[in-house]
């Protein structure tokens, strides 16, 4: 194999870790919030901490790995479709980031519930029904796939 095939390959294996780890976190996040008692959804949202590293890892490799591969294959950094992509990119991390930060707070008002008897609690479902969290995590997942498409697809290049 050469370098453009290995950098290929290692991109697109970043790739797969950045989309299972969205796709994980997601699923672990809607379980929680369909959840009804405090100690089910603290589960849910604590394993979407195991996706965490799979998306940092991933969300590095393909960014590395993508710049070193416009460098080598001879694309422009100025090409719309790479500036798209890594402006997604950062939007994608910094969404994620946040959205993260506020499911963590709410697994923390969760587990404080769990101390006082584990009852349904209608503060804990406005939480996990947060507008902004969801716009934020969702939108952080969103961003990913729609890179995803800017790397298939390539428009103009």
């Amino acid at each position: 194999m050469n370098t453009f095939q290995w950098l290929l390959a290692l991109h697109v294996t970043g790739a797969f870790l950045l989309l299972g780890g969205t796709v994980m976190a997601g699923i672990f996040g809607v379980l929680a919030q369909r959840a009804t008692r405090p100690s089910e959804v603290a589960v849910f949202l604590g394993l979407t901490r195991f996706a965490v590293p799979l998306i940092i890892g991933g969300a590095l490799l393909t960014l590395v790995l993508g710049l070193w591969l416009v460098h080598h294959a001879g694309f422009s950094y100025t090409a719309p479709w790479i500036i798209v992509s890594i402006l997604l990119w950062i939007f994608a991390s910094v969404a994620g980031q946040r959205g993260g930060e506020r499911e963590r707070k709410t697994r923390e008002f969760a587990l404080e519930l769990i101390a006082s008897g584990d009852a349904p609690s209608p503060e804990l479902r406005v939480r996990m029904r947060d507008t902004v969290t969801l716009a934020l995590s969702w939108g952080s997942g969103l961003a990913s796939i729609a890179i995803l498409a800017l790397m298939i697809w390539k428009p103009g290049a």
